[in-house]
């Protein structure tokens, strides 16, 4: 490894072992200042006043409801139930009996003091499911009455109190114009089609990221905008473990760049051929493909197909835990249709997309197929190791041949690949109907509790070491070639404007409460009063000047006129001019 390798790779290992509060800027208080609740107005206007979204889906705001209900002395056992019941999603299956035991007494049994009686008629169906199924969804009709109930008069009594005022504080800071100054920029992690990957750290809060850049004058070149802006649109509209999460989009004067989850492990390509023997262990082959699975039937309930799943878009994140990632091909359908295109990398392309007919999730799971296949193996199924096939007869292969299975392949690691394999889509197991559940019942996977694997509670066999980097060494990775002879225009800044739009809110929020700033930040007056941020009768403090504008300040000759000027200024139109601005 060369030196400039080791001092890259030494940067980042520091950064990411320093993560989170020691990996902050001395000033990420200032960065993170709340504005004062006067400046706020407009947003207090125009935000959608949606139970569900302000208080359930969004984090920050599931918190600030949470802590407006328990200091309301009639609705604090409504929260209680409702922490109660994210815990109960968290036991293991030995744990769950047990526990929704204790849930039906404390709750929902008269002779409780706890107990919430819109929620007691629904005691003898909680017996029932947990009866018929403890690992099932038994307190799923508690739930529903219970957000019934809080998205009603509570909500109406939130909305009024200095927890909703908080919000719009949070929800200002969130929405501010995001800059590549906002970020330090550490070593290069691999390149693209039309740019490269860094590693990044927010300065405000310390949370790692991978930046890619995607060059303007390359995207336009090859004209990308489509598949640049239909990427950053699904990622935006995504929340779940198993693929990467956007936290924010901005640009640069050559780049548009998104923000995405550091996956500090590397990809499964690297894993496969970079580290011992070609190919991997059965237990890390079948805990990969199992999340793999997970990420594909999150993706195709919201009618997304993938189209591009191959091992260098597999990434492993520092607790051993996979990602889709590169959704740059990817397809929103609407329901019930198909779409046509050869689209994807030739060696995993399904027969139905090398033959340009229609298709639709099938081709996902083909890919799933040359996954597993390349994992256990350590070569793709229709060529070997080092062998470079014409296109055509890669097609030819992949439509008319059948793979090959070697020793490393017991009976039920072939018998799943052959039916993911199938070359008639129709017959091809996840193409049955049941949105790909008969893939996760194949005795393949007979080992991993899908519901404790959904959750996060499934320890990963392997852990990346937090002092490797596992990615190609600096001066490995080629360097991207200039374009020449690109102009940019009006029509391109229309694009960016739609690519351009700063923080993606709930993965913005999970990391400010991940990151511990939440705690620190999110305090109150005295006694439970508003503090004065908070408070609409106060001011607002106005930003601190540097020592240039302080002694600028101090040796300005003061003109009467305009002493006499200012003193006709109210404080309140003076915050209402817009003068008085946030310090971010």
């Amino acid at each position: 490894m060369e030196i400039e390798s080791m001092v890259a790779n030494s940067a980042l290992i520091k950064a990411r072992e320093g993560g989170g509060s020691k990996g902050r800027s001395c000033k990420w208080k200032e960065m993170l200042r709340f504005p004062h609740i006067s400046q706020c107005m407009d947003l207090a206007k125009s935000i959608e006043r949606d139970y569900h979204s302000l208080c359930v889906k969004q984090p920050i705001g599931k918190k600030l409801f949470q802590v407006f209900c328990q200091s309301q002395p009639d609705l604090q056992n409504y929260v209680s139930l409702q922490d109660t019941l994210d815990a109960f999603e968290t036991k293991s299956d030995k744990e769950r009996r047990d526990f929704a035991i204790s849930i039906i007494q404390r709750f929902l049994m008269s002779e409780s003091n706890q107990c919430i009686p819109i929620v007691q008629k629904h005691l003898q169906s909680c017996i029932q499911n947990l009866e018929l199924d403890p690992c099932g969804d038994v307190f799923h009709d508690c739930k529903e009455e219970l957000h019934k109930y809080l998205s009603g008069e509570p909500f109406i009594q939130y909305q009024q109190s200095m927890f909703f005022d908080r919000y719009l504080q949070w929800k200002k800071l969130e929405r501010q114009p995001i800059t590549k100054h906002m970020f330090r920029q550490f070593r290069l992690l691999g390149k693209g089609g039309f740019g490269e990957v860094w590693a990044c750290q927010v300065r405000a809060t310390g949370m790692m990221y991978a930046c890619k850049k995607l060059e303007k004058t390359h995207v336009k070149k090859r004209r990308g905008e489509a598949m640049a802006l239909n990427e950053k649109q699904i990622l935006e509209s995504l929340d779940t473990r198993f693929v990467v999460n956007l936290a924010y989009a901005y640009e640069t004067k050559h780049a548009l760049c998104m923000v995405l989850t550091m996956m500090s492990g590397g990809d499964l390509k690297f894993h496969i051929y970079n580290i011992g023997e070609p190919g991997l262990d059965t237990n890390r082959v079948c805990f990969y493909a199992a999340e793999v699975c997970c990420g594909l039937i999150h993706l195709h309930q919201q009618s997304i197909l993938y189209r591009d799943l191959k091992p260098e878009n597999i990434l492993v994140d520092d607790k051993g835990h996979i990602r889709i990632s590169d959704l740059g091909l990817a397809v929103r359908l609407s329901k019930g249709s198909l779409v046509r295109g050869r689209v994807g990398t030739l060696g995993y392309m399904a027969p139905e997309v090398i033959s340009n007919g229609r298709y639709g999730m099938s081709a996902d799971w083909w890919g799933l197929g040359c996954l597993i296949y390349e994992m256990t193996a350590g070569q793709p199924p229709f060529r070997a190791r080092g062998e470079h096939p014409k296109p055509s007869e890669m097609e030819r292969r992949i439509q008319t041949e059948l793979e090959e299975y070697s020793n490393k392949f017991n009976k039920v690691v072939k018998g799943l690949c052959s039916l993911l394999l199938t070359k008639d889509p129709k017959e091809r197991l996840g193409c049955q109907g049941s949105k790909g559940k008969e893939v996760q019942s194949h005795p393949f996977f007979k080992k991993i509790n899908f519901r404790m694997l959904e959750a996060g509670l499934v320890d990963p066999p392997f852990k990346p070491d937090p002092r490797q980097v596992y990615c190609s060494d600096v001066q490995d990775i080629d360097e991207f070639s200039t374009v020449k002879g690109v102009t940019l225009d009006r029509v391109d800044s229309g694009f960016y404007t739609k690519f351009n739009t700063g923080s993606n809110p709930i993965t913005w929020q999970n990391e400010i409460i991940d990151t511990g700033c939440f705690r620190e930040l999110n305090v109150f007056g005295p006694a439970g009063t508003r503090s004065p941020d908070l408070d609409w009768n106060q001011t607002p403090e106005s930003p601190k000047r540097g020592l240039l504008g302080r002694l600028f300040r101090k040796h300005q000759p003061s003109d009467p006129s305009d002493e006499l000027k200012q003193s006709l200024v109210s404080s309140d139109a003076y915050v209402k001019s817009g003068l008085v601005s946030t310090t971010l």
